[in-house]
């Protein structure tokens, strides 16, 4: 149980810090990858980032196999 409120912690924060920082990562083109999901409900636009988090999931990867 300890462990669940952990992660949930953690993606709380996650979610919270990506949503106050999509503008500046709107520079490095999270967002407008193929594979990113933009809603608009009442006024709001929801993004979901899926190509975007492949992309830099795969590269982030690659640079830790390289070190």
């Amino acid at each position: 149980m300890h462990l669940m409120f952990k992660w949930l912690l953690v993606f709380v924060i996650c979610s919270v810090l990506f949503s106050t920082l999509r503008p500046w990562f709107a520079k490095f083109g999270v967002g407008s990858m193929p594979g990113d999901f933009r809603f608009r409900v009442r006024e709001k636009t929801i993004l979901i980032p899926l190509g975007s988090t492949l992309f830099f999931s795969l590269c982030f990867w690659g640079l830790g196999k390289l070190i």
